[in-house]
């Protein structure tokens, strides 16, 4: 985790106001900071309204919890590419209701991406 510089402006609406003069890196540091972190917080908010399991914290372990974001970030990319839309039709969602997976009761899945 990198945090921002403290005693340094920080919130984009800081830069907005003042104009784009950056005085030291320190400054760039946070500006770029605070961009990323927007952008980290709106795919989230796209991921939570897209995939149920990010509406409360999943029981997974960490590295789990990774490649759950990973693979949902890849899905999602998929799915805008390939359907073009949101929607999804009404038969598709009861074929995939209706089937089921099997689960390994200790929630342990193996590596989906190697490294």
């Amino acid at each position: 985790f990198l945090a921002p510089f403290q005693g340094v402006r920080y919130h984009l609406q800081d830069f907005a106001c003042q104009g784009n003069d950056l005085e030291n890196e320190k400054e760039l540091f946070n500006l770029r900071h605070a961009f990323l972190r927007n952008v980290i917080d709106r795919i989230f908010g796209i991921f939570k309204s897209c995939f149920t399991i990010f509406k409360s914290a999943p029981p997974f372990l960490f590295k789990t919890q990774v490649e759950l974001v990973l693979v949902c970030a890849a899905l999602h990319n998929f799915l805008r590419k390939e359907c073009h839309s949101d929607e999804f039709s009404i038969e598709a969602m009861d074929e995939l209701s209706s089937s089921t997976l099997p689960v390994n009761e200790d929630h342990i899945f193996e590596p989906i991406i190697q490294t």
